[in-house]
């Protein structure tokens, strides 16, 4: 891990107002889809045609920071948000009404529901995991389960027959915990650690076909590669470098210590198609996965247009659509050309067509227009910001920009010295909360 001694204002902040990448989610039937950024939810009904704004009628506090994670629930009952408020929030996706509000003692960078919708489970800054129960009463806290004590958690998910919980961190390590039957005395039992990722890991994925329940795992990092994985043993099965396909790195092209790195990942519910978004590249890579060889190979790249590098994936495999976002949490009005105070994101969905109903991997991907976007202008609207984002490529590219270096920070192991350590105790806002 690299590790650099940190300079810091009088503030003691070395990274204050950090960049968050704008987050996308859809509904696992695609009936709503979610853009997180800033502090906000936008959130549109797809099978009601209409925006929805969230609601807490138990007067719960909104969120009031950058959400750093989302995630419905595999039945689509449920929805989860967190961030830098160090608030957890549950929404039924029903009525968008939120039924448990948590409180968390630091930042949230992770956050995933059991596959049986009993248990929430959010990893904070200091690399704790921690879970709560919706069987109990709603007062009842969160209590650690697991933890990659210091090492910030950058994703945390579920395996597809619920027995394991996958969590990864920027200490190259990947941890495979057995998710116990009585969950809130603790998971002891670790399955296994999937070692072999050269810099951070930034997002994990399960793979599976319709006749496994166990699948394999799928991961990316900071060294440019995508990894399928045994994770019941630790194995590393396929390692795929993307740091040569199609040129997207070319030396002139790359700053200098501007490091790429895989930002999110996500695959089809066959497990044969994988879609892998690279920072600063404007667009998506495909890959193929073969589930019986245990390999991996690069298909091509959807490009797009320059200013979008997107922050967040997720593919809809029932509709056989991919959505992304791009932007970011501090886009200030200066940035938006003083003529909207909404944050700004960009919404692009890439339709696959399937020219070989017997194979799998024959997908044919199409970059939507905004005309032929599901929802249309109402739903641009809701989740963009405005209709015309394409047209703020100023703003994009600083998003991108802060993003890139956002990541970089977070991501570097900091050293401080004997002064700065103490006023940063002094400063600190993330003291136990008392009970």
């Amino acid at each position: 891990m690299e590790e650099v001694l940190i300079e810091e204002s009088e503030s003691g902040n070395s990274c204050t107002d950090e960049a968050a990448p704008a987050l996308i989610a859809v509904h696992p039937t695609e009936s709503s889809v979610v853009v997180a950024v800033g502090s906000e939810l936008r959130v549109f009904d797809l099978k009601g045609d209409s925006a929805v704004s969230p609601l807490d009628e138990l007067g719960g506090p909104h969120h009031s920071a950058s959400i750093r994670a989302i995630s419905f629930s595999s039945d689509g009952e449920l929805f989860a948000s967190a961030g830098d408020d160090k608030i957890i929030k549950i929404w039924k996706t029903d009525s968008w009404n939120c039924i448990r509000t948590v409180q968390s003692e630091k930042k949230v960078s992770a956050v995933s529901i059991s596959q049986d919708s009993q248990y929430v489970t959010f990893a904070d800054k200091f690399g704790v995991v921690w879970i709560v129960s919706l069987k109990e009463d709603r007062d009842t806290k969160a209590v650690p389960i697991l933890g990659h004590y210091c090492s910030i958690i950058t994703s945390m998910k579920f395996s597809p027959d619920g027995r394991f919980i996958a969590t990864a961190d920027r200490d190259y390590k990947i941890r495979i915990t057995v998710f116990p039957r009585n969950a809130l005395k603790g998971a002891h039992e670790i399955q296994s650690f999937c070692l072999g990722h050269t810099d951070f890991v930034s997002c994990l994925a399960f793979v599976c076909s319709q006749d496994q329940s166990k699948g394999f795992l799928l991961s990316g990092g900071g060294d440019l590669t995508v990894r399928l994985w045994d994770y019941i043993s630790g194995s590393l099965l396929y390692t795929c470098a993307l740091d040569d396909k199609a040129g997207i790195l070319e030396a002139s092209e790359i700053e200098e210590n501007d490091k790429r790195a895989v930002t999110d990942i996500c695959a089809s519910s066959d497990g044969s198609l994988i879609s892998v978004a690279v920072q600063g590249f404007n667009g998506v890579m495909l890959l193929s996965c073969d589930l019986v060889a245990k390999t991996l190979s690069f298909v091509k790249n959807v490009s797009m247009e320059k200013s979008f590098i997107p922050t967040s994936l997720v593919l809809v495999s029932s509709k056989e659509r991919l959505w992304t976002v791009m932007g970011a949490s501090n886009l200030t009005s200066s940035d938006l050309n003083n003529n909207n105070q909404r944050l700004l994101t960009r919404v692009r969905i890439i339709s696959f067509l399937q020219k070989d109903p017997l194979d799998s991997c024959s997908r044919d991907p199409a970059l939507l227009e905004d005309s032929q976007v599901p929802g249309g202008e109402k739903l641009l609207m809701q989740l963009q910001g405005c209709l015309d984002a394409a047209a703020q490529e100023a703003a994009f590219a600083a998003a991108a920009a802060a993003v890139r270096t956002s990541l970089q920070n977070m991501m570097i192991k900091k050293q401080y010295s004997v002064e700065r350590r103490e006023l940063r105790k002094r400063n600190r806002n993330d003291k136990k909360i008392k009970s």
